[in-house]
C-alpha cells in the first residue's frame, strides 16, 4: 500500500491519500481523541502524539497537529498508524458508530426555499474545492440574511479561512441568492 501526502493552506494539516475509499458517502471529523471512540482508524491516528484532530472525506484523511510539533517528526507514525489500519480490516467507522452525514443542519420553516439553494450551491460548487484542500464546509444555520457554516478537517483553523468565507463563498451566495447578507463561521 502507498499513501500519498499533500499539503493544504492550513499548515497544521496534511492530507493523507491512501489509494482507496475511506468513506463511502459524507465526511466524518473528529475534533479531539474523545469524539474517535467509534472509529478505529481515528482512534489509531490520535494515538500518535502531537495530533490534535482527524477527518475524514472520501478518498482521504486530514490530520491536525499541535503547533509546536514538526511534521517530519510525526508523518512516519501517522502513515504507519494508517497504512496498520487499512491492512488489519477493521472498518473505518464501527457499524454501530454514527455513520457519516451530509453534514448539512436541518432547516424548515418560511427560509426552507432559500436554504435548499444555499445548500444546493454549497454542495456543487463550495465543498468539492474545499475537500481538494482536506476540508469540508456544511450549512449550520440561517437569520435574517446571514448565513451561518461550519469548516471542519483543514478548514478549521485555517489561516485563509476568512478570506475563504467572506470573499469566496460569500460573494458566491450573495450572487446567486440575494437574500442572502454575510456568511459567519461558527464553532459547534
Amino acid at each position: 500500500m502507498f499513501i500519498q501526502t499533500e499539503s493544504t493552506p492550513n499548515p497544521a494539516t496534511l492530507k493523507f491519500l491512501p489509494g482507496q475509499a475511506v468513506l463511502e458517502v459524507g465526511t466524518a471529523d473528529f475534533p479531539t481523541p474523545d469524539t474517535a471512540g467509534k472509529s478505529p482508524l481515528a482512534t489509531r491516528i490520535f494515538a500518535v502524539s502531537g495530533v490534535t484532530g482527524v477527518f475524514f472525506g472520501n478518498d482521504f484523511i486530514t490530520v491536525t497537529k499541535a503547533e509546536a510539533i514538526e511534521w517530519d517528526h510525526i508523518k512516519p507514525a501517522i502513515l504507519g498508524a494508517v497504512m496498520e489500519h487499512f491492512q488489519s480490516g477493521q472498518p473505518v467507522i464501527d457499524e454501530d458508530g454514527t455513520a457519516p452525514s451530509s453534514g448539512h443542519a436541518e432547516h424548515s420553516g418560511e427560509d426552507a426555499e432559500i436554504v435548499n439553494q444555499i445548500k444546493e450551491l454549497l454542495d456543487s460548487r463550495v465543498r468539492p474545492a474545499v475537500a481538494q484542500d482536506g476540508g469540508d464546509i456544511t450549512f449550520h444555520g440561517f437569520d435574517r440574511g446571514v448565513v451561518y457554516l461550519h469548516m471542519q478537517g483543514a478548514c478549521a483553523g485555517c489561516p485563509s479561512s476568512t478570506l475563504t468565507l467572506k470573499m469566496g463563498i460569500e460573494n458566491l451566495l450573495r450572487h446567486y441568492i440575494p437574500e442572502v447578507t454575510e456568511v459567519r463561521p461558527v464553532a459547534v
